[in-house]
């Protein structure tokens, strides 16, 4: 018997969804005006955050409309759009082909866990979304073409965060969470099983309401260009703005877009306080967020302050008929950028800064040296060419990097010159070869993706298979950034300890600008516990931190078994992320027996492992030991004296541990 068709389930409906209020509205105002920048959709898992984005999807009332999902895999190639291979190889016709964001023009372009995309690709999308339009200049290419989108992008803070300089360039932010609510909860489940039973039936009975909301939405988009922004309100914003010291000017022409864009919603012409305050709420806490481990967000009461002042600043100017009252005479935000609206650019180039905390933002606790002065690491690298994960530490062959040269395997995507090169020399005697192209076995010959490489009988050039060449790229990778912590009771010393866990914590805001996993051994006492497995939210390790306990021994040997246990069974989930361990120690090894000979031996056995490593010496005092650098020695790694962790004077590499 012939099987039956398979037809896809009806998707959930939007308008049945419960409980994500804030995050429908975000959504709703961005496809009212797109030129908002997106939305970024952060929360644990099972808080419906895809369900919502596919569900909306289907609200927007172009006929081409749809939803785009972007692979966490995918390339700059395959996002922007390239040169045509196959028909440059075929015909030697020059075409252009464009890649998803021309997919994704009317629509919506998702991207799940966003925060794992490659950070040249996130610029891209966030281009994309501000401009409209996506132009490519390169590999003699010159092409643009419409792409105006709702970029949503979801992530679980968790897994790692999204770079300060990357989160501002979103326009709303809106965290979620399950409901505490019983009632709620009750009703979600109520639904989800009515939808599992029956898809379809459940879509029609929230068909009225989709189309309902899919029609307020089209007034709204149409009523858009007519909303007023009076200058009371533009200057509410600004003071708002100031007011919650939020840096550059995107952030107020977020919120003045934003505010529109609900009036336009309400069905208002004119905006207003209540406009304003919503798009606020929507925009601002995770620009607030400076600093890797601030904690973003936006309570009422900073919020209330805000509007207050900004009502006292308001009630001040319209009494000060002289003008008088406005010393800075200028546009609101004083020096900032001259370009409004890029708020300065982003001030990291492809390696990251030499400065991750950045000039003025607050400061962790116990983020400090001894000398009062903030930390700057620079980049520790893993020596060597590694094969992990996206990030901005160590040096990689990438299949999204910069192309370094073409190489005989096919991979890396097809190297179009590299290819050419190849077949040059072989041209004649193809030329005067009657029969049709084919490999050494008969088979029709096929590029690297499997498509027909055909030569141009009678054109410019006749291709082999063997002439194919790939792409090496150069990139660079995240590391498994592992930090033993020695807290006995020689490093209990109040001005070391406040030292020590400076340091790392400049360590660790370096290792989530780099997009590090991180893990936090602790040697005390008898044994040395894991206080963090490794994870990709560093700010968790810095709240650990914060319950350091120290005294009594200090079990170093311990320390090393415990962080090689952590190596193998992290090698068992991520077998191409390389490891670099910083230890931080004086040395002193006391715990258990033949304690200084121990751990000697376990240092050694990690670096015959090929571990690279780094020991930072928190010795002090007119007698030093200079144990610390001995177990550098047999780690076969640096050692640094911890004011050597300044950006001014590490030397940024670390040497490679005997294999």
């Amino acid at each position: 018997m012939p099987r039956a068709s398979q037809r896809s389930p009806a998707p959930y409906p939007f308008s049945a969804i419960v409980g994500q209020e804030r995050l429908r509205l975000a959504l709703i105002l961005c496809a009212v005006d797109p030129a908002i920048g997106g939305v970024l959709v952060r929360g644990e898992k099972g808080t419906a955050k895809s369900t919502t984005v596919r569900a909306f999807a289907r609200l927007l009332s172009s006929p081409t409309a749809r939803l785009v999902e972007l692979p966490i895999g995918a390339t700059e190639d395959r996002v922007v759009g390239s040169i045509d291979v196959r028909g440059a190889l075929a015909d030697g016709v020059h075409r252009f082909a464009p890649g998803l964001l021309a997919d994704a023009d009317g629509g919506v372009l998702y991207v799940d866990e966003v925060n794992l995309l490659a950070d040249h690709l996130v610029d891209v999308l966030l281009d994309a979304a501000a401009m409209g339009r996506v132009h490519v200049e390169r590999d003699s290419i010159s092409e643009s073409y419409p792409s105006r989108f709702v970029l949503v992008g979801t992530m679980n803070p968790e897994e790692g965060e999204l770079r300060p300089q990357l989160l501002d360039r979103f326009g709303f932010a809106v965290d979620v969470a399950a409901s505490r609510d019983v009632d709620v909860r009750v009703e979600v489940t109520r639904r989800r099983l009515a939808y599992d039973a029956d898809p379809d039936a459940f879509a029609r009975r929230w068909r009225a309401e989709d189309e309902a909301l899919a029609e307020s939405l089209a007034r709204a988009r149409a009523a858009l260009a007519g909303v007023e922004l009076p200058d009371a309100e533009l200057r509410r914003i600004a003071s708002v703005c100031a007011s919650l010291d939020v840096e550059g000017m995107r952030a107020d022409l977020v919120v003045a877009r934003a505010a529109r864009s609900h009036a336009a919603w309400r069905g208002h012409d004119t905006v207003d306080a209540d406009d304003v305050r919503v798009a606020v709420e929507l925009a601002l806490p995770h620009r607030r967020r400076r600093d890797p481990f601030d904690e973003p967000g936006l309570d009422d009461r900073e919020l209330d302050q805000a509007f207050d002042e900004a009502a006292a600043d308001d009630g001040r100017t319209e009494t000060d008929e002289s003008g008088q009252g406005d010393a800075g005479g200028g546009e609101p935000g004083g020096d900032g950028p001259s370009d409004p609206e890029t708020g300065g650019g982003d001030p990291d180039g492809p390696d990251g800064p030499d400065d991750p905390g950045g000039g003025g933002a607050p400061t962790p606790s116990g983020a400090r040296a001894d000398n009062g002065s903030q930390f700057r690491a620079r980049r520790l690298e893993v020596p060597g060419m590694g094969t992990g994960a996206s990030g901005r530490r160590s040096r990689s062959r990438s299949e999204r990097g910069a192309v370094v040269r073409a190489t005989a395997r096919p991979h890396g995507g097809l190297h179009v010159p590299g290819t050419v090169l190849a077949a040059l020399p072989h041209q004649h005697e193809r030329a005067t070869r009657g029969d049709p192209l084919r490999g050494t076995r008969g088979d029709p010959l096929r590029g690297t993706r499997g498509d027909h490489l055909r030569g141009t009988r009678g054109g410019t050039m006749v291709f082999a298979a063997d002439d194919a060449r790939g792409a090496q790229r150069r990139g660079r990778e995240g590391n498994l950034v592992v930090f033993l912590v020695d807290a006995s009771g020689s490093m209990a010393a109040r001005d070391r300890l406040s030292a020590v866990t400076g340091a790392v914590v400049s360590l660790l805001r370096d290792a989530y600008l780099r997009r590090d996993k991180v893990a936090v051994v602790v040697a005390r006492g008898r044994d040395a516990t894991v206080a963090l497995p490794p994870t990709g939210s560093v700010d968790v390790a810095v709240r650990r931190l914060g319950d350091l306990r120290t005294g009594g021994k200090s079990p170093l040997a311990q320390g090393f078994a415990t962080v090689s246990d952590v190596l193998r069974r992290e090698r068992l989930r991520d077998p191409h992320r390389r490891a670099l361990l910083v230890a931080l120690t004086d040395g002193r090894a006391t715990g258990g027996r033949d304690a200084l000979p121990s751990a000697r031996r376990a240092a050694r056995a990690l670096a015959r492992g090929g571990l690279a490593s780094v020991v930072v010496d928190c010795e002090s005092g007119m007698v030093r030991l200079g144990l610390a650098a001995q177990l550098a020695r047999d780690l076969g790694g640096d050692c640094l004296q911890l004011a050597e962790l300044s950006a001014d004077h590490v030397a940024g590499v670390v040497r490679a541990a005997a294999a």
